[in-house]
């Protein structure tokens, strides 16, 4: 991310987020992230545990309890027989969006300083700031 905006300068109003999850992260990498997040206003972090698919399931389901990868993947799949991670189907999505982001910030309590310990996602923080910035017309 550093070189990319060394690269690519920020224009006025935006911002870089990184999105990741805990199941291939070791928990200095995940506190490194955190700590670049916090280095600047514009930066931000947004962590799913145990993966992006619990993100994702949550658009259609509460997701209770603490699913696996494994199992936050075949959850989704109910929901979205043909999910493929690298060509993930939006229109599918943005229905869900508001009530995601609603399910993942009722879990997020009390709100975790840095990325949830045990299942959850930290992902619609960023939701909140993309509909913010919707709202407004950016």
């Amino acid at each position: 991310m550093r070189e990319h905006i060394e690269k690519n300068d920020l224009l006025a109003g935006d911002e870089a987020w990184l999105v990741v999850d805990t199941d291939h992260w070791r928990e200095e990498d995940l506190n490194s992230l955190h700590e670049w997040s916090k280095s600047e206003p514009r930066y931000g972090l947004a962590v799913s545990n145990p993966c992006f698919e619990y993100w994702l399931l949550l658009h259609f389901e509460p997701a209770k309890g603490a699913p696996d990868r494994k199992a936050s993947a075949a959850r989704l799949r109910k929901h979205m027989p043909h999910y493929d991670k690298g060509n993930l189907d939006i229109a599918t999505l943005e229905p869900g969006i508001a009530v995601a982001v609603e399910r993942a910030r009722k879990r997020d309590t009390p709100p975790a300083p840095d990325w949830p310990r045990k299942a959850g996602t930290t992902l619609y923080r960023l939701a909140e700031r993309l509909l913010e910035e919707d709202d407004r017309g950016g």
